[in-house]
């Protein structure tokens, strides 16, 4: 169920000093995150809507498998419920291993450069085109890797420096 090369040993671990729920042999959670590409090479940032973990943090779209789907299906579904868009190939890219304090979460981020429909705030959120370095704060932790491997496709000047 997972797309693109494997994860790296080391998960990122957000808030270190923060307690993790479900302790050390909590489940891995695998997550479908789409990072939605313009031609001009913008890309699309959503915030975490209100009542959710992060509220108001900054992020890619997408969400949680559920049994039985592959991350294209769960990518399809999500990006459908939340922007309201139908989405044309979903090519994988990277996955990251993100330990959160509320979850352990596998990232399989997607590039998307098609979709049909007008985008949607279908659950409180905002959304922001963007380009490096972004505009919008706060980002995600597991957002930063993202912007990190663009700075590096891109050969952008702040690639050494913070891109966030």
């Amino acid at each position: 169920m997972r797309a693109g090369p494997s994860t790296a040993a080391a998960p990122l671990v957000a808030d270190a000093d923060r307690p993790r729920e479900g302790g050390p042999d909590r489940p891995v959670t695998d997550v479908a995150v789409g990072v939605l590409v313009r031609a001009n090479g913008d890309f699309l940032l959503t915030s975490r809507p209100p009542g959710k973990v992060y509220a108001g943090y900054w992020e890619f779209p997408g969400g949680k498998l559920e049994v039985g789907e592959t991350v294209e299906q769960a990518l399809r579904r999500e990006l459908h419920e939340e922007l309201g868009i139908t989405i044309g190939a979903a090519q994988p890219w990277k996955v990251e291993l993100v330990d959160y304090p509320h979850a352990l979460v596998r990232l399989n981020f997607c590039k998307v450069f098609e979709w049909s429909g007008e985008l949607q705030m279908r659950e409180g959120q905002t959304c922001a085109w963007q380009a490096l370095p972004v505009a919008v704060a706060p980002v995600l932790p597991g957002t930063v890797p993202v912007l990190r491997w663009f700075a590096l496709e891109r050969a952008f000047e702040g690639a050494t420096h913070s891109v966030a």
